[in-house]
């Protein structure tokens, strides 16, 4: 039986990242992947697909409707959407390609297979051919990630009502695509079939979309996404969901009771995902999982099982690749016997939508909640010369910051590139520091990120200077 220092069992951002530093810190390292790729969901059915898909309509939307204005004619500009997933699928190859080519480089031992606990030190591997191996391991990283999860009474036939996996590899664009959920992922997708001519439908339980951000950002992105051709059905609970043939119909009922039908040809469910933790034999090694199925662990990410532990998407925290690998680094450097150190407040959430949505840090719904006194700066990208000069002028950039101190406590904007522009943000609170700082240094003229400096600007005694 082949013995490791540490095996990760998951390939997603957080386990392939965790596996190289622990190579890099002088580990003996596997890493056990169920499917015949690695890079877990978010390189091979999320993240990378999803994002290559909105490239990919973006450029189609804007031959359309804005390629005039900059003085292009183009004639019979239509979608070829084999192309598109194609071009989606190399993107995916190529992606997880490199991470085969850095398993090699940092010497990681990969096993092909479901891997399960059979002790705390022993997993066993059992491959699509039925052959069963296995390895033990001094220290284990669960790094399985999570799956969609859909309502009760809802039957997803994987054709007409379908998840994200199934979203972006359809073979025609929708007529009517109804999506449940007015969260990051539905938006996205609905955002690639709205520019391709699709209507989209979003029906969502609560009062507005992406809801675990600023108010402001999902009531501007609402204003956005309606130029679009969105239509939203908000304090809607869904009741069911019924195919025929080509058409789908949702029902729902809304904030007063009554019963709402909406048809469509596509239906897609996207109302959260839930951790994968199925046949991972977690009794067997005596892993605690909490009410909702999440990993139980400590302040360094170690379950109540010493030597074992869990990272991502099945502990508890935002569901994002970004955090799964921060968490990987952390636990390898913590079991080097460094001190690394995660800030969870300072992760930035993004919606890839156009325009774009970015946030790190308190929202101004939470200040009001810890009675933390703030003043706020906004600026609109209407007043950038840069984004008139893309003809991108939806949105703006809001930043909080400490009534007292200076301190900014949250930056919120959606927008042209925004989330690229978060990164200044994550970086400025990360060094804690004060909108005035901000608001001093040079922002090259012109880019989009003048407009994080003018809402610091206008933070601090309303001193913005191009509005």
């Amino acid at each position: 039986m082949e013995k490791f220092d540490v095996t990760v069992i998951g390939s997603g951002p957080g386990g392939y990242v965790a596996a190289i530093r622990c190579a890099q810190l002088g580990m003996k390292t596997a890493i056990i992947e169920r499917y015949n790729t690695l890079g877990g969901t978010c390189l091979n059915v999320g993240c990378i697909p999803s994002k290559a898909l909105l490239d990919s309509s973006e450029h189609y939307h804007n031959a359309t409707h804005t390629f005039t204005e900059h003085g292009i004619d183009v004639k019979d500009v239509k979608v070829n959407l084999k192309q598109m997933i194609k071009r989606k699928a190399d993107v995916v190859k190529q992606t997880c390609d490199g991470i085969n080519f850095l398993m090699k480089k940092n010497k990681i031992t990969v096993f092909n297979g479901h891997g399960s606990f059979q002790s705390k030190n022993i997993i066993e591997i059992a491959s699509a051919d039925g052959k069963k191996t296995q390895i033990e391991s001094a220290k284990t990283i669960i790094a399985t990630g999570s799956k969609p999860t859909s309502l009760p009474g809802i039957e997803i036939d994987k054709k007409r009502v379908i998840t994200s996996t199934e979203a972006l590899e359809l073979t025609e664009v929708p007529k009517h695509m109804v999506i449940i959920g007015g969260g990051v992922i539905g938006l996205e997708l609905g955002s690639v079939y709205a520019r391709l001519g699709a209507k989209v439908s979003v029906v969502e339980f609560t009062g507005g979309i992406i809801s675990t951000m600023d108010a402001a950002l999902g009531k501007e992105l609402q204003k956005s996404l309606k130029k679009l051709g969105f239509e939203f059905f908000f304090n809607h609970k869904v009741t069911g969901v019924s195919s025929k043939g080509k058409e789908v119909t949702v029902t729902a009922d809304n904030s007063k009771g009554e019963k709402v039908e909406i048809k469509g040809d596509y239906c897609l469910v996207s109302v959260g995902r839930k951790p994968y933790t199925d046949n991972l034999g977690l009794d067997k090694a005596g892993v605690k999982m909490d009410n909702r199925g999440r990993i139980e662990t400590d302040d360094h990410l170690q379950t109540n099982v010493s030597g074992i532990y869990a990272i991502g998407d099945v502990v508890k925290g935002a569901m994002l690749a970004h955090k799964a690998e921060e968490e990987g680094v952390f636990v390898a450097e913590t079991m080097a016997g460094q001190k690394p150190h995660i800030n969870y407040n300072l992760i930035p959430g993004v919606v890839y939508t156009w325009p774009e949505v970015a946030a790190v840090g308190f929202t101004e719904e939470q200040l009001k909640d810890q009675g933390k006194k703030y003043k706020s700066g906004m600026f609109p990208f209407k007043a950038s010369g840069r984004a008139r000069a893309s003809m991108d002028t939806d949105g703006f950039v809001k930043v909080l910051a400490d009534e007292t101190t200076d301190e900014i406590l949250g930056v919120h904007m959606i927008g042209p590139r925004a989330a690229d522009m978060i990164a200044e943000a994550v970086v400025a609170m990360e060094y804690r520091a004060s909108a005035e700082d901000i608001s001093r240094m040079s922002h090259a003229h012109p880019t989009f990120t003048e407009a994080i400096k003018e809402a610091c600007l206008d933070a601090t005694g309303k001193r913005a200077l191009h509005i």
